[in-house]
């Protein structure tokens, strides 16, 4: 279904982001994997996305706490493959903490990754998009895009800024072939939530598997975490023809949490 389109996935040596790159490369896009890592590691799952999906695969250390960083991605990304097709916004840093204790230099480095990166990305590649007259954007926002919790206020604020983005883009790229759409997950298992698996494990003395039962009964009425697969699903559906006509929305897959 892809064959011949290129995609940029940020934050995509693991968990959401690889779960999103596996699928588009599985629908036969080329794609550019994203994040930091050991160089032996990451040119391992480069070459092995490759041969799995026999698409081309390029791999990209970009920081995109920075606009500079973010520009070189993308730059890169259209040195490797000529253009950029679909670009999916995903890298993401937390930091819990009271607002009144909140450090500031956590809330800017959490705000530039967490939405000022989903603006730059999208600014870079729009033009392009319109010229071809095809392109498609999704953003992974958050349940804490359409709710909140507490002690999340950088997180939060970012992920209710990237849907409220993702109406813009949609609203500016209605009727030229290009969608932007968010999508909203509830609690993965990616390695940011096993950190708070295991935080909350420790302060409390639970099993892990206790403390993730723990932490999705607070939230997700499903008692289940959603997966990197189920997600990557759904973003090559909102690359397919049925969505041409989907944009500007945020689409949970939340387990219920934010029907509550």
């Amino acid at each position: 279904m892809l064959k011949g389109k290129v995609a940029v996935i940020t934050g995509s040596t693991s968990g959401i982001g690889l779960g999103i790159a596996r699928a588009l490369a599985g629908a036969g896009a080329d794609v550019v994997i994203n994040g930091f890592g050991d160089a032996a590691e990451m040119e391992a799952l480069r070459a092995g996305l490759a041969d799995a999906c026999g698409v081309g695969v390029a791999y990209s250390g970009a920081d995109l706490s920075t606009p500079a960083g973010v520009q070189a991605l993308i730059d890169g990304a259209e040195a490797a493959f000529g253009k950029v097709d679909v670009l999916v916004n995903n890298a993401g840093i937390q930091h819990v903490s009271p607002v009144e204790d909140f450090p500031p230099e956590r809330w800017d480095a959490v705000i530039a990754v967490n939405l000022s990166a989903v603006f730059h990305g999208t600014r870079l590649v729009l033009s392009g998009m319109k010229e071809r007259g095809w392109g498609r954007i999704i953003n992974v926002a958050s349940a804490h895009g359409l709710v909140a919790s507490r002690d999340k206020s950088a997180y939060v604020a970012a992920k209710h800024g990237v849907v409220g983005l993702t109406k813009v883009v949609g609203l500016e790229t209605a009727g030229t072939g290009i969608t932007c759409n968010a999508i909203c997950p509830g609690w993965v298992l990616t390695p940011l939530v096993q950190k708070q698996v295991d935080a909350l494990a420790a302060a409390k003395g639970l099993s892990e598997a206790e403390a993730a039962a723990e932490l999705l009964s607070a939230k997700q009425p499903s008692g289940a975490f959603v997966t990197p697969d189920q997600l990557g699903a759904l973003a090559v559906f909102l690359c397919s023809d049925a969505a041409a006509q989907m944009t500007g929305t945020a689409l949970p897959m939340d387990g219920g949490w934010t029907a509550q």
